[in-house]
């Protein structure tokens, strides 16, 4: 899969899962981005529970879409 495939896959999987989790049949319960830092208030409460470290899964996160922005002409 070309690099831009990967990003255009990826951009869709993401707001797959912002839909998901936040549009109901009247539209969106809250904006995007109110939708997004819930999202993240969310993975952190989940990381919390389940004893994993969302700082480095962020950094780890960042490292690989720095990367894969690169890899995208």
């Amino acid at each position: 899969m070309a690099a831009t495939d990967e990003h255009d896959a990826a951009v869709r999987r993401a707001n797959a899962a912002l839909e998901t989790y936040t549009l109901s049949a009247d539209g969106w319960r809250h904006s995007p981005s109110e939708s997004l830092r819930r999202v993240l208030t969310d993975l952190l409460h989940w990381c919390d529970d389940t004893q994993r470290d969302f700082d480095a899964a962020l950094a780890a996160a960042r490292s690989r879409h720095a990367a894969d922005s690169e890899a995208t002409p």
